[in-house]
């Protein structure tokens, strides 16, 4: 391992995605993969130690969930934590974490993860990463990791590479024709026949110093806000300094404020299997423990009769389930909350927008 590697883990969503498991105060990152025993968070710093040197691995989340990221992971160094006071995207977020390590660091290359992944293979993971590892040391790219599509997914966001289809083949890093977010199913599939798109992972590496340059080229407004950096970031300033550059900040991702923007993007093409799990629909997609009929059920005390492609997760309420005829929905028992939904993303989508009413306020 190179000790000039570096990861920084984005762990500081509080979405309510996978509602009822996750909720504002734990959100899907501190929830655990079904299959895996482990929470999506505590599975991608596994998946990271194989290839960056532990003491180099950043996780950045807001302060509200400091203590879970320290329970799931207690051998984070306090240094190598760093608390946002408040959520103001993913460019706030590479701002303040590209800045501490260059504080650390000058001559760093970084990966920059959303931590909410399935990924099929650790092996293919860790020789993916070696290469654009190697390749970021020597250029000066902002390389996007995409994945093949396995199908027209309308949940994820897509990039086009310049040459196409034959590019992409190659299996090197490609100059980034344009990034398309999340398009409708007919879209998508037009996009996999064309085979000049991968599925954007989120997933990017770079020199710190490239990204720092990036950033304050094309978000100023941002980036200028966090002026003095030098001297407050990793000192007994920095929660005092954060506050007023995040209580001025505005919202935005690092795609829309600068991938889609910059000229250094490149994307290499994975080859390991790749989900992020944005929904239960695609939680049921990425699973490998489907049953004959198309179902994934994960606890003990359940009867299912003439059911299909269904999603039923128990846990903590102690009941028997039983379920018949159901088919493409998910059945997910907690302790307070029982969710019975279709498994498209429309359909939960509305359900949360009612669970945003204030009478639901204590199920959030």
């Amino acid at each position: 391992m190179n000790n000039n590697s570096y990861c920084v883990i984005l762990a500081g969503g509080g979405g309510a995605s996978l509602w009822p498991l996750g909720r504002e105060d734990c959100p899907k990152q501190f929830i655990n993969i079904p299959w895996r025993g482990m929470t999506f968070l505590q599975r991608t710093y596994e998946r990271f130690k194989a290839v960056i040197p532990t003491e180099n691995i950043i996780v950045v989340t807001l302060r509200k969930y400091a203590d879970k990221v320290r329970e799931q992971l207690p051998g984070l160094g306090s240094e190598n934590l760093l608390l946002e006071p408040y959520s103001r995207k993913t460019a706030p977020c590479v701002a303040y974490a590209s800045y501490s390590i260059l504080k650390r660091n000058p001559d760093a290359v970084m990966v920059v993860t959303p931590c909410d992944h399935i990924i099929s293979s650790d092996a293919q993971f860790k020789e993916t990463m070696e290469k654009v590892l190697a390749y970021a040391y020597e250029n000066d790219n902002l390389v996007c990791i995409g994945a093949r599509p396995e199908r027209p997914s309308a949940e994820f966001g897509y990039i086009q590479a310049r040459g196409g289809r034959k590019a992409l083949q190659e299996g090197k890093p490609v100059p980034v024709k344009t990034f398309l977010e999340k398009p409708g199913t007919e879209l998508a599939e037009k996009f996999i026949k064309s085979g000049e798109f991968v599925w954007n992972t989120g997933i990017f590496v770079t020199k710190a110093s490239v990204v720092r340059a990036e950033m304050e080229r094309y978000i100023p407004e941002i980036t200028s806000l966090f002026k003095g950096w030098e001297n407050s970031l990793g000192g007994p300033e920095e929660e005092v300094f954060l506050e007023r550059v995040y209580t001025e900040c505005s919202n935005q991702s690092i795609d829309y404020g600068v991938m889609e923007k910059t000229e250094r993007a490149v994307v290499y093409p994975a080859s390991f299997s790749w989900s992020d799990i944005s929904s239960w629909s695609s939680l049921y997609n990425a699973s490998p423990v489907k049953d004959g009929s198309g179902n994934i059920v994960y606890f003990d005390g359940k009867i299912t009769q003439d059911c299909r492609d269904n999603l039923i997760y128990s846990k903590g309420s102690g009941r028997m389930i039983a379920v018949k005829g159901l088919k493409n929905f998910v059945v997910v028992d907690t302790e307070d909350a029982l969710l019975i939904c279709p498994r498209d993303g429309e359909a939960f989508d509305d359900l949360l927008s009612d669970l945003a009413m204030p009478d639901f306020k204590k199920y959030r």
